[in-house]
């Protein structure tokens, strides 16, 4: 089904990197910039996630002997040392999520380049790095974002939901890796409810969540795919989600053929089977419009 399936290291059947944004309260400020300071239960909430959850994630990854990616916001690398400091201990990626958790496609190209370039300087002071990877808050990649992230020197992004499979984004600067997910992996439609972020859903049980985890995954395994969560530490982090998401861990394990990777490996394997002259993926041109379409214009009248 996948026209042009990806070679994945060891003959793997398919490459599964389990990431997370750990936002903490970076965006209850930034869209609840004016009362932010008075939603203590919603603080709370969201601060579960670097001080509760990342501990035992953590733990939990390595006991499963996996490291795996976490994109974070500047202001959150800056606020929470503690959490980074175990990320990199153990092993795992980090990678940039915007500053505040901004959206760029709200943002004019003026103030997008401003709070990226205050996300990447925060990654360097606290990391110790440039950010190779970025995933653009809540996946609101503009039309000048590819442009901003080639002139950033990032390697890779994890935004976008065109392919089963990496493909890579051609700019007039350069490429960028593309490792899409797509909704149906990210936890916040099955698990967050909250009248503060304006989101309310029914809350799914675990064993339903993992159902549609379970599933997609079985596809990418069939097929040759590439499976991306978007997961949240204080959403997934909760005490009956990650058990859900170790009994799906442990799934995957038995089934064998599983490349588990950070983000940034998988974007290393791309560019050096492009390299090889080995395999080539699609390559999409960005951005696709600079303006509305004309056929939106009423002529003729």
């Amino acid at each position: 089904m996948i026209s042009n399936p990806i070679p994945w290291p060891n003959g793997a059947r398919c490459a599964v990197a389990i990431t997370w944004d750990m936002d903490a309260d970076s965006s209850l400020h930034w869209y609840q910039r004016e009362r932010a300071d008075t939603l203590v239960a919603s603080q709370s909430q969201v601060r579960y996630g670097p001080l509760i959850a990342i501990p035992r994630l953590v733990e939990i990854f390595r006991r499963f002997d996996q490291r795996h990616t976490f994109f974070i916001p500047g202001w959150c690398l800056e606020r929470y040392g503690e959490a980074v400091r175990l990320l990199q201990e153990g092993g795992h990626e980090i990678a940039l999520h915007g500053y505040l958790h901004e959206r760029p496609n709200e943002l004019s190209a003026e103030d997008e380049h401003h709070w990226l370039e205050r996300g990447i300087a925060a990654f360097e002071r606290v990391v110790g790095a440039r950010p190779r990877g970025w995933r653009a808050p809540s996946f609101a990649f503009s039309k000048h974002s590819l442009g901003y992230l080639l002139a950033g020197g990032f390697d890779y992004d994890s935004s976008l939901m065109g392919d089963d499979i990496p493909y890579l984004l051609e700019g007039s600067a350069g490429t960028l890796v593309e490792l899409p997910t797509q909704w149906t992996l990210d936890d916040w439609p099955h698990y967050m409810h909250s009248g503060d972020f304006n989101y309310r859903m029914p809350i799914s049980a675990p064993a339903r969540a993992n159902e549609v985890f379970r599933t997609e995954f079985d596809a990418a395994w069939k097929y040759g795919g590439l499976w991306i969560s978007v997961w949240h530490p204080f959403v997934t982090g909760r005490l009956s989600r990650l058990d859900a998401m170790v009994e799906l861990m442990e799934y995957m394990v038995a089934k064998g053929g599983v490349w588990f990777a950070r983000l940034d490996q998988i974007s290393d394997h791309v560019r050096a089977l492009v390299a090889a002259g080995t395999w080539q993926p699609r390559r999409e041109r960005l951005p696709l419009y600079q303006s509305p379409i004309a056929e939106l214009r009423r002529t003729g009248r």
